[in-house]
């Protein structure tokens, strides 16, 4: 059965009771005798159509129709109109008052069943335009303008939302000369819903960085606070999301996260590929969760690449997910090509079960430019203590 929702208001019993069970074959039927019961029972649920006699005591279908015209939140609500005056005038009277379609008695049931199917996708197909644009506003909106640029780096940036998009944003700030605050996060579901707590989520975390950077450059600290909105603000309450926070210093190529359950970053350059170690929770678990700093030199040649989940669980032909073997290995490929996010991309595409992403995808790549004299291999990453800031010798 199908899980729309329609009302039939009918003041004669038997047809009433027809219509109740032909129809309650396919759909969620409800009934009232006139429009007054209509209203008590769109009170109670609102419909996705109703399907209306015209003539009926204490309030008729034109009555009925105009008072749901008052209301924000019914005055869309499919109708169809069922009447036993064939009059001209009634029939123009109803296509002004915006009446989606007109019946008259006695009719055909599969051509009434024929027209609410029909009316019915019209009004899904109108919900899906109508959902894509509002989840395409929010997307430009969760995604920068423009790319962070600092001298001797290269800055990359993919995203492709799933039909009206997810949770995934990006933001790209800098608070003061010579240092950029990069956050990567998913809030968990799907849809406009996702999108929704998304755009509100990161709205916290810019008022959070921006209250508390006066007296703190942490990660760690900056994440807690954002958990703690996160926990004690109701809306947000049942809220949770992964977040990665990262401050980058190119001056220093100094590279500071910290993790709350995100994806792992990934760390490449001529030695290879390798997982960036450390996570904490995600969000919204644990109002006294702590998080720490971990920080890394980002060596000539090497870039942090950081990704979503949409990534990680893109299925493969094995039938297994990518995940964080898959990535290091489609990253080596990737690694050194002119566009090496799309390369990767299009390499993990081709060894897909599917020729498009099964989730939101977004990938950040951010790369140091290689010295001209440098050795084809070059040193590894100099990491320090997940518990403190390091600083470059």
């Amino acid at each position: 059965m199908s899980q729309h929702s329609i009302l039939i208001v009918e003041d004669e019993h038997t047809l009433r009771r027809l219509l109740e069970y032909r129809l309650g074959k396919q759909y969620n039927v409800r009934t009232a005798a006139n429009g007054e019961e209509a209203l008590e029972r769109i009170k109670e649920e609102v419909p996705r159509l109703i399907i209306s006699d015209i003539m009926m005591p204490k309030m008729d279908g034109f009555a009925l129709q105009a008072a749901l015209q008052e209301m924000d939140h019914t005055k869309a609500i499919p109708f169809i109109f069922l009447t036993a005056k064939a009059d001209e005038a009634s029939r123009l009277k109803g296509r002004r008052t915006g009446v989606d379609d007109y019946i008259t008695k006695p009719f055909d049931i599969d051509q009434l069943l024929s027209r609410v199917d029909r009316l019915l996708e019209r009004t899904a197909q109108f919900q899906n335009q109508l959902d894509a644009k509002i989840g395409q506003d929010f997307s430009q909106k969760l995604m920068p303008k423009k790319m962070p640029s600092a001298p001797g780096y290269r800055a990359l940036f993919h995203s492709a939302p799933k039909e009206h998009g997810g949770g995934d944003i990006f933001d790209a700030t800098q608070p003061r000369p010579g240092t950029y605050f990069i956050t990567i996060g998913d809030v968990m579901g799907k849809g406009l819903q996702a999108k929704f707590y998304a755009f509100s989520f990161l709205g916290y975390i810019r008022s959070t960085m921006h209250a508390m950077l006066r007296n703190t450059s942490s990660p760690a600290e900056l994440m807690t606070r954002v958990n703690q909105v996160l926990m004690d603000d109701p809306p947000l309450e049942d809220t949770f999301a992964s977040l990665l926070l990262i401050r980058w210093e190119p001056e220093r190529n100094l590279i500071t996260y910290a993790n709350a359950g995100h994806c792992r970053p990934v760390l490449i350059g001529p030695r290879g590929a390798e997982i960036v170690p450390y996570s904490d929770m995600i969000l919204g678990l644990d109002a006294g969760a702590t998080f720490k700093d971990t920080s890394l030199v980002l060596q000539p040649g090497s870039a942090l690449i950081s990704y979503t989940d949409g990534l990680l669980e893109q299925v493969m032909k094995s039938g297994e997910q990518l995940g964080e073997e898959g990535i290091l290995q489609h990253a080596n490929s990737a690694y050194g090509k002119a566009d090496p996010v799309q390369s990767l991309l299009t390499s993990v595409l081709d060894d897909s079960v599917e020729s498009k992403f099964g989730d939101d995808v977004l990938m950040f790549w951010l790369e140091r430019e290689a010295s001209k004299d440098r050795q084809s291999r070059g040193p590894a990453p100099r990491w320090f203590s997940p518990f403190s800031e390091g600083t470059e010798s």
